[in-house]
């Protein structure tokens, strides 16, 4: 409605956009094009942040485009315009590092994840704390039903819940049987089923009527990400220097790749031709989903990359890292799209320039 309009534009309106730096941060090279010219892969980055960036999320496509929340060490969670980065405001209220943070499909709710022993769901148009969810430990995991009803938790105490956010004072309903910590736990299957993975180095697939596990696969060592593809059913594990697919409905692995370092995060296009990943070495790389081919890898980040994801039109994917920042990498280097202008490499020159975008970090969104 008029409302939500008016409260978006006025939100859009506080970033502040500083001006452009004249150095160009490292970035890959791209294959060259034809007549030998080769783009270069010029990342934007969005500070703000002051610790670690550990997990991020789009949301679906809007009527206003489509958004970017970003989880750190912070405590802050921050959401941004996903096709630029530009910052459009801070989640004030949790009390320790913030571990997992998702928007709903309509960008319209915000929950997160975090170190307080809470999870807290916001509305994502004013800024303003919805609800407070009281854990008994670190929680980690934070995901919204398709109609934004119900919010999936999972963390250090070992047990799934199921909030009615229509009813939030009233107790979750609790589905147990992991060993260790829950790191990730995501609904699948038209939100009938629930996918969880855990530091005991199991990922677990639940049936949420009789809540009771449906299927139990064992990995090499604890999974450190888990994304779900609903078309498809695909489930996008990583663990050790191992990037798996698997179907969502079976756990059945359709195929693995061993990568050179080792994995934080994968995501992979919504075409599914390539997937990206980063880890431990810096460095983002982009494969080919079908050979496993290893096509491009860019080195923009200053520390240990978290976590990787594609926009939901596929036209970028953006990084977290150890070093406070995201990037957002074009999935097409040099189409024009977001901030980025197709320009011939000749007429670069000093225009080669990662974007900065400051943050009045304590303004509240």
């Amino acid at each position: 409605g008029p409302g939500r309009d008016r409260g978006r534009a006025r939100e859009t309106g506080r970033h502040r956009r500083l001006p452009r730096s004249g150095a160009a941060l490292p970035g890959g090279a791209a294959p060259p094009r034809p007549g030998g010219m080769a783009m270069r892969q010029t990342p934007l980055t969005c500070s703000g942040h002051t610790r670690p960036v550990v997990d991020l999320a789009f949301s679906g496509i809007t009527p206003y485009g489509y958004f970017l929340i970003s989880a750190c060490k912070d405590g802050k969670p921050m959401m941004r315009q996903g096709d630029t980065g530009d910052w459009i405001g801070t989640f004030l209220g949790h009390k320790g590092a913030v571990w997992g943070a998702t928007l709903n499909k309509e960008a319209n709710k915000a929950a997160t994840a975090a170190a307080d022993f809470s999870a807290k769901v916001w509305d994502a148009v004013t800024g303003d704390e919805l609800t407070a969810l009281a854990h008994k430990h670190i929680v980690k995991s934070v995901d919204f039903t398709q109609d934004s009803i119900n919010l999936l938790t999972g963390g250090q105490d070992k047990i799934l819940r199921i909030y009615d956010l229509n009813k939030p004072e009233s107790e979750p309903l609790e589905i147990s049987g992991h060993s260790s910590g829950i790191k990730k736990a995501l609904w699948c299957n038209g939100d009938r089923q629930i996918i969880s993975a855990a530091d005991d180095k199991t990922v677990r697939l639940w049936d949420r009527s009789s809540m009771t596990e449906v299927q139990t696969i064992h990995v090499g060592s604890s999974v450190s990400s888990v994304e779900y593809i609903p078309d498809g059913e695909i489930l996008v594990l990583t663990y050790g220097k191992t990037v798996a697919f698997h179907n969502a409905l079976s756990l059945e692995l359709i195929k693995s790749f061993d990568t050179p370092a080792s994995i934080s995060s994968a995501s992979l296009h919504p075409e599914k031709d390539v997937f990206v990943a980063g880890g431990d070495d810096f460095k983002i790389y982009k494969f080919d989903y079908n050979t496993g081919e290893d096509l491009e890898s860019y080195k923009g980040h200053f520390g240990p990359v978290h976590c990787v994801r594609f926009s939901p039109d596929g036209e970028l994917y953006a990084s977290g890292s150890e070093d406070g920042t995201l990037r957002l990498w074009q999935t097409t280097v040099g189409k024009t799209y977001g901030l980025w202008k197709c320009v011939l490499p000749e007429e670069l020159g000093s225009e080669n320039s990662d974007s900065i975008y400051g943050t009045p970090p304590e303004v509240k969104a």
